[in-house]
């Protein structure tokens, strides 16, 4: 994938209210670390989260793509009514049906002539939300499009630590270890054709894709096994992740992907200044760095206080970072996104 006419113009987000500590997620598991003898502390130790944020328990997810949709919006002189495409990406959405991209088109005030949808790939949707509108706007179809998502763990991490506390077993502390890492939050990235005339934006090089679909069954979240006709009661969520495995062979695939992306956008490893990841943990961070020669002071991250926030994590990092003047002008800057499925996408953007 190569572009000459694509930008990211903008970035916003909305960090939830609640912060929620790894201390007081493995205080509620207390009956489960006393029988099984796991001393306390293990949680941060693993996955070098201490505290991940959550909405409020009234917060509805449209409401927070919302709020970093016009962020986004008004750090420019972009108009809703100059988006040709809207993109709600999240895993977490309102309904089956209709899309939530429609709520946040009206209220955003997006124009009735705009594509309007959902899109969903685990935690790769936002960038693949990009390339999707980046795609338009090199064909010349649309001049700028809006990505959105929302995502919140509170429920899943809810019933986990229920699930844990009813099992007790070695194998369900593995099996939902992951799951704890979640955290909540909001995203909105603008990408246009650079004709509005904003100064702050950035051009997307290119990119590349790799997937490995035999690896579909490593990380699941939906309605499990529980999914029966005529059933009166709530369906359960439930989510799994085999973690060795997904590190194991998410960095084999990072790595051909890696070998893919840099031909593909003329640069060299020495080339790239900064890259953000995917925010998983401390282990996936320092195994992908290590599997791609990067060196540690080239990377940005954020999943020690804010936890794996899926679609969220790597645009809200890239945000943050950019706030915090990490990414600078005339940066070559890698985005490594990686989601179940397994699927990596890398994009390269001159900052």
């Amino acid at each position: 994938m190569k572009y000459s006419r694509v930008h990211i113009e903008a970035m916003g987000y909305e960090l939830p209210p609640v912060v929620v500590t790894s201390e007081e997620l493995e205080s509620r598991l207390g009956p489960m670390y006393e029988k099984l003898r796991i001393s306390p502390g293990q949680l941060e130790a693993l996955t070098g989260i201490s505290e991940r944020r959550w909405w409020e328990k009234d917060q509805s997810l449209t409401d927070g793509a919302i709020k970093a949709g016009r962020k986004a919006l008004t750090k420019t002189g972009v108009k809703a009514q100059d988006i040709g495409v809207l993109i709600y990406a999240g895993v977490c959405r309102e309904h089956f049906e209709p899309a939530t991209a429609c709520a946040v088109a009206d209220a955003l005030g997006i124009s009735s002539d705009a594509h309007v949808f959902d899109i969903s790939n685990a935690c790769l949707g936002v960038l693949n939300g990009i390339i999707d509108i980046a795609n338009r706007i090199e064909l010349g179809q649309v001049r700028a499009g809006l990505v959105v998502s929302a995502e919140t763990a509170r429920e899943i991490v809810e019933v986990t630590i229920d699930r844990m506390l009813t099992r007790r077993t070695m194998d369900a502390y593995t099996k939902g270890l992951a799951t704890l890492t979640g955290g909540s939050g909001a995203i909105a990235v603008l990408v246009t054709d650079g004709s509005f005339g904003g100064s702050e934006r950035h051009a997307l090089v290119g990119g590349a894709i790799r997937t490995a679909p035999e690896h579909h069954r490593l990380c699941r979240w939906g309605l499990g096994d529980a999914v029966t006709l005529h059933r009166e009661e709530a369906l359960p969520q439930d989510m799994y992740t085999d973690g060795a495995a997904v590190l194991k062979h998410g960095v084999e695939l990072g790595r051909a992907t890696w070998a893919d992306f840099l031909p593909e956008v003329d640069w060299t490893a020495s080339d790239v200044d900064r890259v953000i990841t995917h925010q998983v943990g401390g282990p996936h961070r320092d195994a992908i760095l290590a599997a791609l020669d990067i060196p540690a002071e080239k990377d940005f991250s954020t999943y020690a206080h804010l936890g794996n926030i899926g679609t969220v994590s790597l645009p809200i990092t890239a945000a943050l970072a950019q706030e915090r003047e990490v990414l600078l002008p005339g940066h070559r800057v890698a985005f490594l996104g990686i989601g179940s499925g397994l699927n990596c996408l890398m994009l390269g953007l001159e900052w």
